[in-house]
Order: structure tokens, then sequence, then C-alpha cells
């Protein structure tokens, strides 16, 4: 074709065209890409608030001073980033461990409160109840014994709360007091006022003469087991809140920082700020940051089963309950027992302390109506006695006797029900934090330590701080020295719970045998216990007595009379009044015999002789 180019000509210049536009958008497309930015990272260094912004850089750089985050290639991190990340992780480790206590936490105060009010609900009901004997039977000392009364419980009260005191001091303390008004209200109703001398020493012949015979030992058996688990419980309820308290601010040392940096931040110096760790790589640091506290576990298994125990003693079979209602019936069995022996009582008073003056007056309509009916009461007193022994239902702690949500039962029976699902908490605390948001599972990308990765392949060692030892993420020097003494504090405590389970509370009262040695036989266990009062567990165990502490309390109270014991012969037709060498009675007043038909037929002649 002359003049003209062939097809073929133009077809090669027409993709040379083509070839040298796209090779011109490519170019172009090249210097268009945006350069490497640290734009991410800053982001998620102001979202958790680890530090200023100025520390993070705008741009990746060769940093070559980092000690934790060390890569080849450009990074996002500084020192001064790695120090503020070390600052996060101590935080973060903090906040992460006070979450997971939380609940666990928030049980054990909320039944601290929950316990104190029943506690008191109970001491206030039993004192009222108590105070109703002396103003429906004994009128005529009700106004003057209300103040012993109340400085009895108050004196109960004290000593579930810690108080350094005993309830035998606190019960010999009411029967001091007690028997001056008795003296001279039932047993001497002529006497005038007595003097602050002869108050006193009928208060220091009450505890050799024992006017009330058994039964003020018997309220102090009653009361000291029950009493006992409940100061007890109140303490072992404070040891929880130490041991969660202590190993939430427990230090961490400075390799687990670094672990932990490690682990959560240094992704973030090559821009993976979305990444997580693998799980396994996540176990180890995390048993290794918390070997010392997962040392508690065995402790706190133990702990576990002496709060069981404790609220098995004071509540499984109502003891507590029917202690401190008891104690109304005690006292007036206490006086009914003084009553009958007045005239014995009289002769050795009178030795002792000398006569008071007396009055021309006759017996008050109460105290006549009372001698009339002591025969009678003493019978009625033992029958109830005996029902509320038997009875097994749990007493109300309000005064409505449809109000049952707030019975010591129930509030034991919850409180123990969730404190055994925490059996391992301290075992299985790293896997929890680990858990959730933390880690990857397994089959998921994720962080190694050192790049990103598929799994984790690295040895997993388990809790406990032997099996650091062949952790490959950390090492682990040793045990925390703030956590030993931890464990060692709730180790002896768990001790208390061993040793003062037999609590020789009959350790000053008499013996069958006699032998006066000042011992006793340890009191045996609550009784009988349905599954519903929630009694198995740790409370069938078997336990031993130490009162080595409670002996010590009694030792340093130097303003508390010590109490003479006196056996009290039940099976005998005859009744030995004793008194202290401290007075001089012994051999003088000799045995003043007298059948329990004598005792009665004397109370008879002598209303007989009083009537007009």
């Amino acid at each position: 074709m002359a003049g003209g180019r062939s097809p073929g000509v133009l077809c090669r210049r027409r993709f040379g065209l083509l070839l040298l536009a796209t090779v011109a958008g490519l170019c172009g497309g090249v210097s268009s890409v945006k350069s490497p930015s640290c734009h991410e990272v800053r982001t998620a260094f102001q979202i958790r608030q680890i530090g200023p912004l100025k520390l993070v850089p705008d741009v990746p750089t060769a940093e070559s001073d980092l000690q934790i985050c060390q890569h080849r290639a450009p990074t996002c991190c500084t020192k001064k980033m790695e120090e503020s990340y070390q600052t996060a992780v101590r935080r973060e480790r903090t906040q992460n461990i006070q979450a997971l206590n939380f609940e666990l936490k928030y049980m054990i105060v909320g039944h601290i409160t929950a316990f104190q009010e029943a506690f008191e609900s109970l001491l206030r009901f039993a004192e009222n109840h108590t105070t109703s004997l002396f103003e429906t039977a004994y009128r005529a000392m009700a106004k003057e014994a209300a103040e012993p009364v109340k400085e009895l419980f108050t004196d109960l009260s004290l000593y579930i709360l810690g108080a350094e005191t005993t309830v035998e001091n606190a019960v010999l303390r009411f029967f001091d007091s007690l028997f001056p008004l008795v003296y001279s209200r039932l047993i001497n109703p002529g006497i005038i006022d007595l003097s602050e001398e002869y108050t006193e020493c009928l208060r220091l012949t009450r505890q050799d003469i024992n006017p009330f015979g058994r039964y003020s030992k018997e309220v102090v058996t009653e009361l000291s087991k029950s009493l006992w688990a409940s100061r007890m419980l109140n303490q072992a309820l404070n040891m929880g809140i130490e041991v969660i308290n202590t190993t939430e601010h427990a230090a961490l040392t400075k390799e687990c920082s670094k672990a932990l940096v490690k682990m959560e931040y240094c992704p973030h110096c090559q821009g993976l700020t979305l990444i997580r760790p693998c799980m396994g790589y996540c176990l180890n640091v995390m048993r290794g940051c918390l070997a010392s506290v997962s040392e508690l576990d065995i402790q706190w298994r133990e702990y576990i089963s002496t709060l069981e125990y404790l609220t098995n003693e004071m509540a499984g079979s109502h003891d507590l309950e029917l202690a401190l209602v008891g104690i109304r019936n005690s006292i007036n069995e206490a006086i009914l027992h003084a009553q009958l022996n007045g005239p014995q009582l009289s002769a050795t008073v009178d030795k002792v302390c000398g006569q008071p003056q007396e009055r021309e007056a006759k017996p008050s309509p109460d105290n006549i109506v009372q001698e009339k009916e002591i025969p009678e009461m003493q019978a009625l007193t033992m029958v109830h006695s005996a029902n509320l022994n038997n009875k097994r239902s749990s007493l109300p702690l309000k005064a409505s006797k449809n109000d049952k949500s707030r019975s010591l039962k129930k509030i034991s029976r919850e409180f123990i029900n969730y404190m055994k699902r925490s059996r391992t908490f301290y075992a299985s605390i790293a896997e929890r934090l680990c858990d959730g948001d933390l880690a990857m599972q397994d089959g998921s990308t994720c962080w190694n330590g050192e790049d990103v990765v598929e799994s984790y392949t690295s040895r997993i060692v388990s809790s406990g701080l032997k099996a650091q030892i062949n952790n490959p993420e950390l090492k682990v020097k040793g045990l925390d020295p703030l956590i030993s003494h931890l464990i060692n504090k709730l180790h002896n405590f768990n001790q208390l719970d061993t040793e003062k389970t037999k609590l020789k509370l009959e350790r000053w009262a008499s013996r069958e045998s006699g032998s006066g040695g000042g011992k006793s036989e340890a009191i045996e266990s609550s009784g009988d216990c349905d599954d519903e009062d929630g009694c198995q567990g740790s409370g069938d165990r078997i336990h031993t007595t130490d009162l080595r502490k409670e002996k010590k309390i009694y030792s340093d109270d130097k303003s508390e009379p010590k109490p003479t014991v006196k056996k009290i012969e039940t099976t005998a037709t005859t009744t030995t009044t004793e008194s202290s060498s401290k007075h001089n009675i012994a051999g003088n007043t000799g045995k003043l015999a007298s059948s329990s038909s004598l005792f009665i037929v004397t109370a008879l002649a002598i209303l007989g002789h009083c009537l007009p």
C-alpha cells in the first residue's frame, strides 16, 4: 500500500503505547502509597492511658536502646515507652486480680455484716428474754437486776467481736452481781439496803460457797462452745479479707513486669495492636508471675474447711440460738437452787460477813408466791428445758414468728455453699486471668513473644513455685516474703480449728471422779444434725483442743477473781457447803445435811411461820 503503513506496524505501535501507559500508571500508584506510620500505636497508647502521647514517635525508627521489645526492623517503641508499659502492666495486673476477687470479696464482706447483725439480734432477743424473767417471776429484784443482765450480754457481744475476755469471766461476773440481790431480796427479804462493804463481801462469798450450784457452771458450758465458734468465725471472715487484699496488692518482680510487657505490648512496637498472646504463652507468663500466690492453694482449701466446721458448730444444730435463749432458764434454776438452800447459805454468810440490819416486816406477796411455788417452778423449768434442748427448728432472729429470712441457719448455709465453690481459687488464678479477652485459644493466629504464629510450641508448665524451674518465659527466684508470711498466718489460724474444737469448757467444772486436778472431760460435739442443717463435710472431722490463748487471757485479767471450784453431789442425800481458806470457814460450818424433801418442808415451815 503506497504512502501508508502495514497493519502489523500499526498494531505494534498501539501495543507499545498501551504498555507505556500501564507502566506510567503503576509508577504513579507506587508514588501514592503512604509511608509507614505509628498512628495505631499512638491510638492504643492513648486509649489504655499508658502515658503521654509525646512519647510515641510519628513513624517507626531504628531504636537501639530498647531493653524488652528488641526487633531488627524499625519500631514504634522507645525506651521511655517501655518504662510506661511496665507501669501499665503493674496497674492492669492489680485491676485484673481485683476483678477476679470482687465476687468473693463481696460475699465475705457482706456476710461479715450479716453474721454480726444476726449475732446482735440473737443477743438482744436473749437479753430481753432474760430480763422478762425478773419482771415476771422476781419483781422484787427486777429493777436492780437489769444492769447485771445488760452487762452480761454486752460482755458476750464483745467476746464474739474478739475482745480480750472470756465467757467464763462474763458469766461469773454476772452471778457475782446477782447473789447480793438474791440474798437480800429473796432469801432474807427483811434486810435493809446493803452497804457497799457488805455487798462486796457477798460477791466474794458467792465464789466460795457456790449458792447457785451447778447451774452457773452449766451456763458457761452451754455458752462457751457456740460462742467460741461465733468468735472464731468472725476472725475467720476477717482473715479471708486479709488474704484477698494481700494478694491483690502483692508486688511484681522485675522479671514478671518485663515478661508481661513482652507478652502484651511488644506486638504494639511492630504495629500489631490487635494481636493477642497464645494461650500457652499466657499461662506460662501468668503462672510464673503468680507462683507465690498459687502457693496459698493448700492453706486456702483448709481455710474453707475451717469455715465449714465453724458454721456447723455455730448454727448446724442451732447451738448458738439455743444456748443464748437457754440463759433465762439456767438463771431461773440457779435462783431456785439458792432459795431452797437459803437457811444454809444464811448461816454461812453470817459467819463470813456478819449479820446485816433487819426490819420488822413480813415477806412481800411476791416472795410468798415464789416460796410457795418453788417446787412447782422447778418442775416446770425442768420440763421447759428438756423441750428447748430437743427443739430442732431454727429460732427466729426477730420478734416476728414468720420472719425466717435472716435466720442464722440460712445465712450460714448460703455462705458456706458459696465458699465451697472457691476451694480452687488460688490454684486456678492464672487460668482465669488468661481466659476471656487476654489470650487467644489454640488454633488461632497469636503472639508467642517473638512473632505472630499459628500455635505456641514451647513447654507449658503447671502452677506452683516448684514447677517454675522449667518455665521458658521467665525466671522465678523464690517465694514472696509477704505471701510467705500470709501462708504461715493462714496455716496457724487453720490449726486453731484443729486444736480448739474439743474445747475443755468444763476445765473448772466438777468431775464425777472428784480428782480436783482442775481438769475435766472435754465437751462433746453438738449432738445430732440433719442434712438440712448443713452438718456434713469438715464438720464430721475429729478436732483437738488448745486453750493456751484462753488461759493466757484469763491469767492476764488480774482484776477478775479466780473462782473456787466446788463439787456438787447430785445423787447424794446431803449437801456440803464449802468455803475458801480466805475466809477461814472450812471446818467451822461442817456438813449441813438435808434431803430434798427436807428442803421443801423447811421452806413450808418458814412460810407458815411468816403467815398471819
